[in-house]
């Protein structure tokens, strides 16, 4: 008996699969350094933690499929800070920004239509496309080109008359590009002009460096029907592990069967979603010193791999992460090498293999992500064993 062709081809996370060999150094008493997934060590707000320790209900009894009323109205307000507006009827609160990916790549397609979405890309799309049955139709970008978006009639050329959507992630993971108003101007005209769905993950938001702010897809007026936003607390307030998302948008309809998908797994968290309510009311002046810590550590990730011959790296406008391509041909291989194989003072580093965050075949082979979720020291300690083990992967492994 063979199981589904979905579960024998969906994709292994290329952030989590080499967790074991990770696992296996630490048992051994090895030091690891974990550059290969965005868990931020920036301490969850007290509020957050307060709200869950002071969760006292006699019943932990179901909540709305859609959410807390008061949570989507906390999220709705939020936005409104933004001068985005929106109400409480525009919100739907998921498990996770990924069940607000998989709930809305659903809605909009059906098995074999498609989705344009710029690659390299957050792995996990390529997954919840899976599921969904869907075909992501990648537009393939270049660190040489500072993963800009192309023109619009390169853009336009991957439409077929199966594809019912673009995606854009800004702040990207994993590149930290920040797409222009000019850029996101482009991709409006065409999603208004063929009819398609624009699908915006904005879970970085905040995260913007340089002086640069950031735009959302709900701003734009000619495209309100077709925008669902992809939102959640995890990275905005150390939240990971709560796994409280939300699906935005203001069709009614596409409103309608994100509720319905909703309804089928009854109801998100109620623990987390008083927490994420604790959050929302901190007000949006928490964010700037967070946003000064993530800059910081973004600085001294980034020159520190500029000075490794051989790496090729654009330094990020937003998020915590920065694609780099090395010297070697096998980023896989090297990750294992470093997790199994290498030590420097009984310790390692763990990157993200990129060819993962693709869907083209053959797509970043030697490219990593590395995201800066350490403080400073740490990632001065880890850059120093990075640079060594790669020297030696090169020597050893690669000569």
């Amino acid at each position: 008996m063979e199981i589904s062709h979905r579960g024998q081809t969906v994709q292994a996370s290329p952030i989590r699969k080499f967790k074991p060999y990770a696992d296996a150094a630490l048992k051994a008493g090895v030091k690891v350094y974990f550059l290969n997934i965005g868990d931020p060590d920036i301490l969850t707000p007290k509020p957050i933690l307060d709200a869950v320790r002071g969760f006292n209900d006699p019943i932990l009894s179901y909540g709305p499929a859609q959410g807390f009323l008061e949570l989507r109205q906390a999220i709705a307000g939020y936005f409104n800070g933004y001068k985005i507006p929106l109400t409480a009827e525009n919100v739907i609160i998921t498990v996770g920004g990924s069940e607000a990916i998989l709930f809305t790549f659903a809605t909009v397609g059906d098995p074999g239509d498609e989705i344009i979405i710029p690659e390299p890309f957050y792995t996990n799309y390529n997954g919840y496309a899976s599921l969904a049955n869907l075909k992501i139709v990648p537009l393939t970008l270049r660190v040489e080109d500072g993963y800009r978006l192309p023109s619009a009639k390169e853009i336009e050329a991957k439409i077929t008359p199966r594809t019912k959507a673009i995606l854009l992630c800004s702040p990207n993971n994993p590149t930290g590009t920040v797409y222009s108003a000019e850029e996101l101007e482009r991709v409006v005209a065409i999603c208004a002009k063929r009819g398609l769905f624009l699908i915006g993950d904005e879970v970085y938001k905040e995260f913007v460096y340089d002086g640069l702010t950031h735009k959302s897809i709900l701003e734009y007026e000619q495209v309100k029907d077709r925008v669902i936003v992809v939102d959640s607390i995890s990275k905005r307030f150390s939240c990971c592990g709560a796994r409280i998302g939300a699906a935005i948008t203001r069709n009614e309809t596409v409103y309608q069967s994100i509720l319905r998908f909703a309804q089928a797994r009854l109801c998100p968290p109620s623990i987390e979603q008083r927490a994420a309510i604790a959050a929302y009311k901190m007000g949006l002046g928490y964010f700037e010193p967070v946003r000064k810590e993530y800059q910081r550590r973004r600085d001294v990730l980034y020159e520190g791999l500029r000075s490794i011959p051989g790496v090729v790296v654009q330094k990020p406008q937003g998020a915590f992460y920065m694609s780099v391509r090395l010297p070697i041909k096998d980023s896989e291989k090297f990750v294992l090498f470093m997790l199994n194989d290498f030590r420097l003072g009984n310790e390692t580093v763990m990157v993200a293999p990129e060819s993962g965050f693709y869907s083209t075949p053959g797509k970043g082979l030697d490219e990593i992500r590395m995201a800066y979720v350490l403080n400073e020291e740490d990632i001065k300690r880890a850059l120093v064993i990075f640079k060594a083990g790669l020297e030696r992967y090169k020597s050893t492994v690669e000569k």
